[in-house]
């Protein structure tokens, strides 16, 4: 069982930047992929950034490719989200979220969540 806290969020104007951390309980953080996913107004939650627990093997959605950085720290049980040069359509509510082993980058696959964290980017 893991438990995920999301934090970071905030109100931006366009082209700046947040960085995103969730934190997880539990002893046995770094055998969990994590991941992150959004969901706008009136849309679909969608995936935007995954790591894999030992390897750090990371995916991006192409949307925010060369903008965003996932990381992770296993010493913390955190994982981080770097946004970088944002946009008004970054705006969504960001989930954290966590599988036990491989990476995934469909929502279905993730069995924690967190419960959120709102980014707003105006233009």
């Amino acid at each position: 069982q893991v438990q995920l806290v999301e934090s970071g969020g905030g109100l931006v104007q366009a082209g700046g930047s947040l960085r995103l951390s969730c934190a997880a309980s539990g002893s046995t953080f770094s055998r969990y992929a994590m991941g992150w996913f959004r969901q706008g107004p009136e849309k679909e939650r969608e995936f935007v950034a995954s790591t894999s627990g030992i390897s750090s093997a990371t995916y991006y959605a192409d949307s925010v490719k060369g903008r965003f950085i996932i990381s992770r720290d296993n010493a913390k049980n955190t994982v981080y989200l770097q946004m970088n040069t944002l946009k008004p359509e970054d705006t969504a509510v960001y989930y954290c979220a966590a599988r036990l082993a491989t990476i995934k980058t469909r929502a279905n696959d993730y069995d924690y969540w967190g419960q959120g964290t709102q980014v707003t980017v105006s233009s």
